[in-house]
């Protein structure tokens, strides 16, 4: 890419933003470069007076503190062995803690000290109280402070909530409790100075919950209305009318729904009131969760979206819709799920990619679907295993890794490096039906009937010759799903459907004049550092538009499969 038409890209990408992120992202840049010129035993952030007993109201079980993970497990991390990402490695001398080979998340991950929540909940408290102590002392000594990645505000943010929940179980009353106080003095001012008001979405929320949440450990009334002032206007932007996520991604919901869910059992122990408005946020979000459950309990794959695990999900209590239904529009997040009969369950993204200031987590997805077949995924997303930039990234983020329509090898919406997106397609709802009987798309929750038919367009290829556009229609019975790709506008132009498949539940068949439909293996990511091999059918045809490409997905066997 020329210089030109980099800057010309970049462009593209900014013009979305509200001019404040732009302020902030300076503002931000300026404190981190100040900041870390700074020596190490500058006391910057110096705490405000607050309560004489720190810590905790008796009581709380955060949701990490209720699934306490450990990275393995307790026992490895107390040795020094962290594994994240399905990469374990070893800290050593305490200089091993920059873990400078490693990927950027991967080292997040260990800074974040989420890890702590094992050594809370282990069953020998004095083993891992002394666990912890060698730790901490040896992450301090070998941390960087004030810059890099352990004092990213959202990295930062994560480990002050860790520590708050780590003060009783594994700090209260030990060596190192007044050197633990004294450092983590420094954490309320550095949050709220470090507002992620740049980024906002899931970073602004986490730093939000951990600004309340030092408020109340710290016995600090001022840093907890800042703090549930600040996320009481997120409520609004962030939790869209359907309940879902502004972010459209499955997995990020369940993140922010878990840090909401945090928030109000927090201020319920502590005994203070709760947020204006949290209460209808958490219980739109779990009725938005229910209702895009996959049939094995896991969210669909849609944008950057890691399995969420059925653990964690059935901690967040989704509400599942009261009867099953064959149609459910999701219209704000632009989602909609199908049922054919008991057998097929379809997910489909008829959506933005992202909201219009905040693109990091946007995939080039738009009329992409997940089926799955007697409770089995069967054409499935191609997911998110990686943050690091490079062409796996770029893969994963491309229409190419997704079940929709590609033109002449271009992305339908223009992402870009790790987390940007330039120009995006925008997506139009034009039917949706039951047993042929329209359905109003924006009114409808739910309707009852048997077959299904919606259909959706998207307007991401016009900036092509010939200015394509792509129509996609969905049929959905009992016996099959129908998948009509019309390509209107003009010119010759390659176009490709994609159908990525994950074991033998289904038979693809295409037709059209032209029309190939050649399989080769995939890679399908499961989560990051994770990816099993697949297979993609390539629905293709090199012809003059206006072109129609049918595809029907019929389930491998004819019978329900029993247990």
């Amino acid at each position: 890419m020329t210089a030109g038409a980099s800057a010309s890209r970049y462009l593209r990408t900014v013009a979305g933003l509200r001019p404040a992120q732009g302020v902030h992202r300076l503002r931000l840049r300026g404190q981190r470069a100040a900041l870390g010129r700074l020596p190490a035993t500058t006391p910057v952030f110096r705490r405000r007076g607050g309560a004489a007993a720190p810590g905790w109201p008796a009581g709380f079980a955060p949701m990490d503190a209720i699934l306490a993970d450990g990275f393995p497990n307790a026992e490895d991390n107390a040795e020094g062995r962290f594994r994240f990402l399905e990469d374990t490695r070893e800290i050593g001398a305490p200089d091993g803690w920059q873990q400078l080979t490693a990927g950027r998340l991967w080292r997040y991950h260990l800074h974040y000290f989420e890890w702590a929540w094992a050594f809370s909940a282990h069953p020998d408290r004095d083993w891992a109280r002394d666990a912890f102590a060698r730790l901490w002392r040896s992450w301090r000594a070998g941390a960087p402070v004030w810059r890099g990645d352990p004092w990213s505000p959202y990295v930062v943010s994560l480990r002050a909530w860790a520590w708050c929940g780590a003060y009783e179980p594994l700090v209260a009353g030990s060596a190192i409790e007044a050197e633990w106080l004294a450092a983590f003095a420094a954490y309320p001012r550095f949050v709220r100075a470090f507002l992620e008001l740049d980024v906002g979405g899931n970073h602004l929320v986490k730093n939000l919950k951990a600004l309340l949440g030092l408020g109340v450990f710290f016995g600090d009334e001022r840093l907890r209305r800042v703090a549930g002032d600040r996320l009481e206007e997120q409520l609004a932007v962030q939790v869209l009318a359907d309940g879902g996520h502004y972010e459209r991604s499955p997995s990020y919901h369940c993140q922010v729904l878990g840090d909401l869910l945090d928030v109000q059992g927090l201020l319920a122990a502590a005994g203070l009131p709760p947020l204006a408005g949290l209460g209808e946020a958490i219980a739109a979000m779990r009725r938005w969760l229910g209702a895009m459950l996959m049939p094995d309990g896991d969210v669909p794959m849609f944008n950057d979206c890691v399995r969420v695990g059925r653990r964690r999900i059935e901690a967040l209590e989704p509400t599942a819709p009261a009867t099953v239904e064959p149609l459910i529009l999701l219209q704000p997040s632009g989602y909609a799920v199908m049922r054919g009969g008991d057998r097929l369950h379809l997910v489909a993204d008829v959506g933005v990619p992202c909201p219009s200031e905040l693109p990091a987590h946007a995939h080039a997805d738009c009329l992409s679907f997940e089926l799955a077949v007697d409770g089995e995924r069967a054409v499935v997303d191609t997911g998110v295993s990686t943050y690091d930039a490079g062409p796996q990234r770029a893969y994963e983020r491309s229409t190419a890794a997704h079940n929709t329509v590609e033109i002449d090898g271009a992305d339908q919406t223009e992402v870009w490096g790790v987390f940007r997106a330039a120009r995006r397609a925008k997506p139009t709802l034009r039917y949706a039906a039951v047993d042929a009987v329209a359905v109003d798309a924006v009114a409808v929750d739910a309707v009852a009937g048997g077959a299904v038919t919606l259909a959706a367009s998207h307007d991401g290829y016009e900036r092509l010759r010939g200015r394509p556009r792509h129509l996609r229609t969905w049929r959905v019975t009992s016996a099959a799903v129908e998948v009509t790709d019309e390509i209107t506008g003009a010119g010759a132009h390659r176009v490709t459907a994609r159908f990525h498949l994950t074991g033998d539940a289904v038979r693809v068949s295409s037709s059209g004049p032209g029309v190939t439909a050649p399989s080769r293996p995939a890679q399908i990511a499961t989560g990051f550092g994770q990816r099993q091999t697949g297979e993609v059918i390539e629905v293709a045809v090199a012809a003059e538009l206006p072109v129609t490409l049918r595809t029907r997905i019929t389930p491998a066997v004819t019978q329900r499969r029993r247990s």
